[in-house]
């Protein structure tokens, strides 16, 4: 066993291990709680990235940092400088991970987008090349938010601030057709003032979305007056 064996704890949680070094490691994870601690957080910080909010990277980041990489000084493991690399670069990914987690904000590196198998359900819906959005604030002054995306079928719901309802009540969502029927799309959860959801159905021929107060667990047909009204554009 090398001696820097707890200094694989990142590369490992990247995957960034070839095979005998992954054996070795696990052996070792198996009887050090420290390393096993330190692998969970650092998976759940490079998790944590997609939840945040994107922003363009500052001048001059890249820059700096592949000539920060260039003068590190990597302790000396016992291994050849191929898996000394490639251990730097999984390190030093896992570390600009917890900085900018610890900062609030997450970027894609250079500026590059986002792939659509990155996105949310919800996601796809909002970046689809055809979505369609449209925003109605309530007199509470909670918003709605619809998306619709012909191309997918699919629309989406964002909700926030949404006014607390009495016990046994739950807000519902529906698709409007062009004949001014209303098809359940979707409930939001009992005592959730703020929340977002695929809504059920097609929703490429709808011309609208609605939403009502409901009995608890939703109703087949509007029970109430719409809570907001939103029209579609053209599909």
């Amino acid at each position: 066993m090398s001696s820097d064996i707890h200094a694989l704890s990142g590369a490992y949680a990247l995957d960034a291990l070839d095979s005998d070094e992954r054996s070795e490691f696990e052996k070792h994870l198996a009887d050090c709680p420290i390393c096993r601690a330190e692998v969970d957080s650092l998976r759940e910080a490079a998790a944590g990235l997609a939840d945040l909010t994107e922003t363009t990277p500052p001048p001059g980041l890249r820059e700096r940092v592949l000539a920060d990489a260039a003068v590190v000084r990597p302790l000396p493991p016992l291994v050849d400088r191929n898996r000394r690399r490639r251990r730097w670069r999984a390190l030093l990914a896992v570390a600009a991970a917890v900085v900018l987690i610890a900062g609030g904000v997450a970027w894609h590196p250079w500026d590059r987008p986002s792939s659509p198998a990155s996105l949310s359900a919800v996601g796809r819906v909002q970046h689809a090349p055809d979505a369609q959005r449209t925003t109605q604030t309530l007199p509470d002054g909670g918003t709605v938010t619809v998306y619709r995306s012909a191309s997918l079928d699919k629309a989406a719901v964002v909700v926030k601030d949404l006014a607390a309802l009495p016990d046994g009540k739950v807000y519902e969502m529906w698709l409007q057709d062009a004949k001014g029927s209303m098809a359940p799309a979707g409930v939001v959860p009992a005592g959730v003032s703020s929340a977002e959801m695929v809504l059920d159905g097609p929703a490429a021929a709808a011309v609208g979305a609605g939403v009502t107060v409901e009995p608890a667990g939703g109703s087949r047909t509007p029970t109430s007056d719409p809570v907001a009204l939103l029209a579609f554009g053209s599909a």
